[in-house]
C-alpha cells in the first residue's frame, strides 16, 4: 500500500458525495441492509469499522444505540468522525495492525475501505487474520471489495483506456488487473476472494453484489422519479446474492463467520 499517495488523495476525495448519489446511495443501503440483518441476532453487540474513512457506517451504528469503536488510516478523516459528536471510539490505525485489541474483542468486524487499496495478497492476507484475530468466535466479519471486472468494463472499454492499459501492463493475457506499486486501488475477482477465505481459515456465509448493475447506470439512476429508484431498489435486493450478478459489481460484500 503506498501510504503516503493514498493519504493525498483522501484529503480531497468526498466520500459523503459519492454516498449520496444514487449509485451510491445503492451500495450504502445494501450494506446497512445485511449489517442490521446479523446485528439483530446479536445480543448487546460490540462493533468495530476498520477504514472508517469519514464514518458514514459509524455514525449510522451510533445513532442506532450500537457501540462502535472506529479504525481510520487517514487523520483528516479521524478528525471528520471525531466532529461528529456520536458514541464512537475513534483511532488512528491501519487494518493490518491491530495490535491495540485483545483478540476475540468484537462480535461484528467491518472491513470496508482496506482491501480497496492494499495491493497484494500478502497485505491483504494481513488485514484478514487481524480482523478474524480480534473477533469473537462464532462473530461476523463483513469485507469489501472492488471488482475487477467493473474496471475493465467501465475504465478498459467504456472510457477507452484498454490499449493504455494493454501497454502498460496493467492486465494479464487473462484481464487481470496488476498492481503497481504506486496503485492506490487493487481489484479483485471472485477466486482471489475465495483463496483470502481459503488461507484465513474463514467460512462465508454469503456473498453480495453491493451494488450490482448500479454504477453502470448512473445518470439513469439520477433521472428516475422516487418511486422508480424504489421499484430498481427492491429489484436490486431480490438479485443481489445471486452469484451471476458478482463479477461484474462495482463492489462486493463478503460475509464471512470466524468458527
Amino acid at each position: 500500500m503506498n501510504e503516503q499517495e493514498l493519504i493525498k488523495y483522501y484529503n480531497k476525495f468526498n466520500e459523503e458525495k459519492r454516498l449520496n448519489t444514487r449509485h451510491g446511495q445503492v451500495e450504502y443501503q445494501t450494506s446497512l441492509k445485511y449489517i442490521n440483518m446479523y446485528l439483530k441476532k446479536m445480543n448487546n453487540p460490540s462493533i468495530i469499522d476498520i477504514g472508517a474513512g469519514s464514518g458514514r457506517y459509524s455514525a449510522f451504528l451510533a445513532d442506532s444505540g450500537y457501540k462502535v469503536t472506529a479504525i481510520e488510516l487517514i487523520k483528516h478523516n479521524v478528525r471528520k468522525v471525531e466532529a461528529l459528536k456520536k458514541n464512537i471510539t475513534v483511532f488512528q490505525g491501519n487494518a493490518i495492525n491491530l495490535k491495540k485489541f485483545k483478540d476475540e474483542s468484537f462480535d461484528l468486524t467491518l472491513l470496508f475501505g482496506p482491501m480497496y487499496h492494499l495491493l497484494t495478497k500478502e497485505e491483504k492476507l494481513k488485514a484478514l487474520n487481524e480482523a478474524k484475530r480480534i473477533t469473537k468466535t462464532n462473530g461476523i466479519i463483513m469485507v469489501a471489495y472492488c471488482m475487477n471486472d467493473y474496471a475493465v468494463i467501465t475504465h478498459g472499454f467504456k472510457d477507452n483506456y484498454i490499449m493504455e492499459c494493454l501497454h502498460d501492463n496493467q492486465l494479464d493475457k487473462d484481464f487481470h488487473c496488476l498492481v503497481k506499486t504506486n496503485d492506490l486501488y487493487s481489484m479483485v475477482r471472485l477466486e482471489d476472494i475465495d483463496e483470502l477465505n481459503e488461507l484465513a481459515n474463514l467460512d462465508r456465509i454469503k456473498i453480495i453484489a453491493t451494488d450490482g448493475p448500479a454504477n453502470y447506470m448512473r445518470s439513469t439512476l439520477n433521472k428516475m422519479d422516487d418511486e422508480t429508484f424504489n421499484i430498481f431498489l427492491e429489484y436490486h435486493f431480490k438479485t443481489c446474492e445471486r452469484m451471476d450478478m458478482m463479477g461484474a459489481s462495482a463492489h462486493t460484500l463478503d460475509i464471512l463467520k470466524k468458527n
